[in-house]
């Protein structure tokens, strides 16, 4: 299992956590630190969709123009994230071929059991 996202991330810090307390192995990629591809990316993108990726609720969105916003697109979506790493939603994790976005306790135990 590869957990993704940024080592301050209170959401990353939960899922982390919570992971070590169920004695699940995993790998740390902090996207911020230890970048992220167009390659990885797109195979995100491809599992689950842009629009879960992309975190409409953080400051980074916020700063963004707001024509940027309104005529957000795949490809814009694409563009940005990787520019800008902190805009996708996290964690993000790889058990597998399997791809989540976002933690959430029960949902994962129900999913790694």
């Amino acid at each position: 299992m590869k957990l993704y996202g940024i080592k301050n991330c209170d959401t990353v810090k939960k899922a982390r956590k919570w992971l070590d307390e169920q004695g699940v192995d995993y790998q740390f990629h902090d996207f911020k630190k230890d970048g992220l591809g167009d390659d990885l990316l797109s195979k995100w993108e491809s599992a689950v969709g842009w629009e879960s990726l992309l975190n409409r609720r953080g400051t980074t969105w916020r700063k963004l123009p707001e024509e940027v916003r309104d005529t957000i697109s795949a490809q814009s979506a694409h563009a940005i994230m990787l520019e800008n790493p902190s805009i996708i939603k996290r964690p993000v994790v790889e058990n597998g071929n399997e791809v989540r976005v976002g933690f959430n306790a029960d949902e994962w135990a129900a999913w790694l059991a």
